[in-house]
């Protein structure tokens, strides 16, 4: 076993379990979206916030369903990139994994900073403000974690493990906190500013929490690292979509009900709307620093380190390829990391961070985050055509139906997104084809690598007592999150009810 697992030149270490899967993948979500542009939407539709995101939830469940099959079956480091290269070609595979990795650059640069509006609330409610411009905090941060993750993958999953952890942790003492502050008669009280929401609007706030979702499949990007994947990869998919959804209701809940309802309307615009929706309610000292510490520390931090990761495995797998120039591929002889690709897109993400502009970053990732899933859902389908017989552990039911309205689902979501954001993807993809183009005239088709999946690991199984456990951990796991699922969904049931 320590043989499989070990990497030969050229591959990566499988390390991560189903545990790190998860919380890599939600981790790369629950964050900068929630706590920004994703909390801005109850300033647009109060209490009903719930059914957008139920929305956001329905229209990512089978995309999950697809990347359980496709990451179960090729569980390569650069997920769509190699997905959509075997399935359509490989300028799809370019095209998808140049708009993952604009997608994450965009979500790490978000995160931090969102981060920097979280960590100088902390000082705020102390009396304290920090004299440090946003981007130069958010910036430094992202150096951080970008230097973490140039330290092994194994130093990178116990950062992830500590910050999803504690995260949820200081989550549940909050949410214990704030039960007094919760005013029921809000939910049923309907604001004015509703009036002025259109089906068009609903749909375009819906696409806004749906990038709470966005990267629910991070974790596939990552599949040359975990360890029995054909177990592991769909158990993750299967559970992420459902961890994020309970998250966001939650939370979500907890917003509607402390904010007084003439000032739920101000959230829209807010850079910090759990912050300022406390502050508008006259709560302040220790809730106030307690969640902003969770979510600088936590929700943050998991994303940040995870969106780090990640991206840098894509522009990796690409370099490998020769789709990309060929430095990218270079790997830490220690750490056994794509250092090279880390740095580069570190220095990227501080890139963006300078424009200081969320909404701009949000935006530019809503397109690259449904252009390349656009290219993933078609490539599920393609892959089921062209290699009928390939060994699949789990099979998505109804593909031939679910893969095209998925997709169509997610081409209509892309006509809400801002114009410059829309224009900014357009110019990304034309220069991807442009860098391809040049690389495969330098290095040809013959360079191309191919992993031996049996060599890496991938087709290695538990021993009885280790796969007991992992059936247990698995079974816990479902407990939990649907659990949660449904005391987030009766919770807002429930002042209809008693009020």
């Amino acid at each position: 076993m320590a043989e499989a697992l070990a990497p030969q030149k050229g591959q990566l270490k499988r390390t991560f379990g189903m545990r790190e899967a998860v919380t890599v993948a939600a981790g790369s979500v629950i964050g900068v979206g929630l706590f920004t542009t994703g909390s801005n939407v109850v300033g647009d539709l109060g209490p009903f916030v719930i059914f957008a995101t139920l929305l956001a939830l329905a229209v990512s469940v089978y995309p999950s369903l697809l990347y359980a099959e496709m990451g179960a079956e090729l569980p390569y480091a650069g997920g769509t990139y190699q997905f959509a290269s075997m399935g359509i070609g490989r300028w799809a595979g370019v095209l998808a994994g140049w708009n993952f990795i604009i997608s994450l650059v965009s979500v790490t640069g978000g995160e931090a900073l969102a981060f920097s509006y979280y960590f100088k609330t902390i000082f705020l409610a102390l009396g304290i403000d920090l004299p440090i411009d946003d981007a130069v905090l958010a910036a430094l941060v992202v150096a951080d974690f970008t230097i973490v993750n140039v330290f092994g993958v194994g130093l990178s999953g116990r950062v992830q493990n500590a910050s999803m952890f504690f995260f949820w942790g200081v989550a549940l003492i909050w949410f214990l906190t704030m039960v007094p502050n919760v005013s029921l008669p809000t939910f049923i009280t309907t604001p004015d500013f509703i009036s002025q929401t259109t089906p068009l609007s609903f749909f375009a706030a819906m696409c806004m929490i749906w990038w709470c979702f966005a990267g629910f499949e991070s974790a596939v990007s990552m599949g040359e690292e975990i360890k029995y994947p054909h177990i592991n990869i769909p158990r993750a998919m299967f559970l992420t979509p459902f961890v994020v959804f309970a998250v966001n209701a939650l939370f979500q809940w907890f917003l509607v009900g402390i904010t007084p309802v003439d000032a739920m309307g101000a959230l829209s615009d807010a850079d910090a709307p759990f912050a300022e929706a406390m502050i508008s309610a006259g709560i302040m000292g220790f809730p106030l620093v307690l969640l902003c510490i969770g979510i600088a520390f936590g929700g943050d931090f998991s994303t940040l380190n995870a969106s780090t990761a990640t991206t840098g495995r894509y522009l990796f797998v690409m370099a490998r390829d020769g789709a990309v120039p060929k430095v990218f591929a270079k790997t830490s002889e220690r750490f056994s990391t794509p250092y090279v690709a880390v740095l580069t897109l570190g220095a990227l993400s501080i890139l963006l961070i300078l424009t200081n502009s969320l909404d701009y970053i949000a935006n530019l990732s809503l397109f690259a985050d449904l252009f390349y899933y656009v290219i993933g859902i078609i490539a599920a389908l393609c892959l089921r055509q062209r290699f009928p017989q390939m060994k699949r552990a789990y099979r998505a039911p109804g593909i031939k139906i679910g893969a095209p309205v998925s997709a169509v689902i997610y081409v209509l979501m892309m006509t809400q997104l801002e114009p410059d954001a829309f224009t900014t993807g357009i110019v990304w993809c034309a220069i991807a084809l442009v860098v391809y183009a040049i690389c495969r005239k330098v290095y040809g088709t013959g360079g191309e690598f191919t992993l031996d999946l049996a060599a890496s690991g991938a087709d290695d199984e538990p021993g009885p007592e280790e796969r007991a456990k992992m059936d247990r951990e698995y079974k816990l796991w479902k407990i939990v999150v649907g659990a949660a699922c449904i005391v987030a969904v009766v919770l807002f049931a429930f002042p209809y009810l008693v009020v």
